[in-house]
């Protein structure tokens, strides 16, 4: 790491979430929609060279998601997950499609595919055909429901694995439908799994000198995801029903009305409990045998919400939320998305970052993530389809403009 790369964090105020962290490091994308491209992003966002492997003429399906779109067509969705790639177009139908991308493999570190199970060997591309091309390959394959079972050839999106797994069973109003997340979440987690799991491969690679497969499924993630929610009923044989914003385990944990918006309420001490009381200036709550403990206030949830129902629609939003942090009490107003990315706290994270598109800039959200040793850096735009097919073939393969436009003639790119 060179002298300028290392800067102190609480000095440098350019400090931000791109790195360079996995510098070196060359992944292959061939997924596509929102799991697998999402870790991938992540592997970019830290420095990793992604290059993102396409249908020539279709793309990424996730591109024609839409509306909205920006002014130059593109996707919102798709610029959400796909920053710091390339773009190479392939068809892997095709046998010298095929041969590029072992070529390719042959120059990378990390392959992922989110393909049905069975794809790609069927194209001659599988684990056990590429890690004789690059024995030190950590192939990553991500898949609905796994790569066993009943259900290993059925398709799968996030809406029908939040049925399946449980989550959506437990979400919603308790006399209403059942109700899928608001975000495709478990893709989401999903891609944060699928960056974890790769680099723990990386890391073991860097002891052994070997890659290996790595497989993970939307289903999987799902379930590993309902932590105390499934361990309630493998422990006890508790099964969840939907509580709307409710807590099954703590109380009051959830949205009230305010005179004029909403208020988002975690009161998860008996310490918290007493700050809260005299917040609302109802402190004879405190000594109240239905909530003088969390067990006591969870027994008596239907009292206890309907009392705080009434007292606070008494005041308005920026008040109670003025009085619940001056008395250290968790607490936040229901924001729409329009007001927390224009929060002046989200501001000064950096996290709203931008890039040039013709025509202007185009505003997305960036990393999360910090770290004191890296400057931050600009990040690369989502590719245009293709964008970078010639660049990548001519300097990582060697091959000449002829060559590339033979490909191209023959359809394999």
């Amino acid at each position: 790491m060179t002298q300028e790369s290392s800067v102190n964090p609480s000095a440098d105020t350019s400090r931000g979430p791109i790195t360079s962290a996995l510098t070196g490091v060359r992944v292959l994308d061939l997924s596509r929609v929102l799991a697998g491209p999402l870790g991938t992003m992540v592997l970019g966002d830290l420095g990793a060279d992604v290059i993102k492997i396409e249908r020539p003429g279709v793309g990424d399906d996730l591109r024609a998601w839409g509306p909205p779109f920006t002014p130059q067509g593109e996707s919102a969705y798709f610029l959400a997950v796909n920053r710091n790639k390339r773009s190479l177009t392939l068809d892997l139908k095709h046998p010298h499609g095929r041969q590029v991308l072992k070529q390719l493999v042959r120059e990378a570190d990390v392959l992922i595919e989110n393909f049905r199970a069975g794809t790609m060997d069927e194209l001659g591309l599988g684990y056990e055909v590429l890690r004789t091309e690059n024995p030190r390959l950590v192939y990553c394959a991500l898949s609905a429901y796994g790569t066993a079972g009943p259900y290993r050839d059925l398709p799968g999106y996030d809406i029908i694995i939040q049925a399946m797994g449980g989550l959506m069973s437990v979400t919603g109003e308790p006399s209403g439908m059942p109700m899928r997340a608001g975000v495709a979440v478990v893709d989401v987690l999903t891609g944060l799994y699928i960056a974890l799991g790769i680099m723990a491969a990386l890391a073991e690679r860097n002891r052994t000198g070997r890659g290996q497969r790595v497989d993970l499924s939307l289903l999987e993630v799902e379930l590993a995801s309902l932590v105390n929610v499934a361990n309630n009923y493998l422990v006890a044989g508790v099964k969840a029903s939907r509580l709307g914003n409710a807590h099954p385990s703590i109380a009051p944990y959830e949205v009230f009305a305010s005179a004029d918006g909403h208020v988002a309420i975690a009161v998860a001490t008996d310490a918290q409990w007493r700050g809260f009381c005299a917040a609302i200036e109802r402190t004879e709550l405190v000594a109240d045998l239905r909530a003088e403990s969390n067990g006591a206030r969870v027994a008596n949830r239907e009292w206890l919400t309907a009392e705080l129902s009434r007292v606070l629609l008494e005041r308005g939003t920026d008040e109670w939320i003025a009085r619940f942090r001056a008395a250290d009490v968790p607490s936040g107003p229901v924001n729409t998305i329009d007001r927390i990315l224009d929060d002046p706290h989200v501001a000064a994270l950096g996290l709203v970052t931008s890039f040039p598109r013709s025509g202007g800039e185009t505003r997305v959200v960036g990393s999360p993530l910090h770290f004191s040793d890296h400057r931050r850096l600009d990040p690369i735009p989502p590719p245009q389809l293709g964008e970078h097919t010639d660049e990548i073939l001519r300097t990582l393969l060697g091959m000449t403009d002829e060559q590339v436009q033979e490909l191209r003639t023959a359809g394999a790119i």
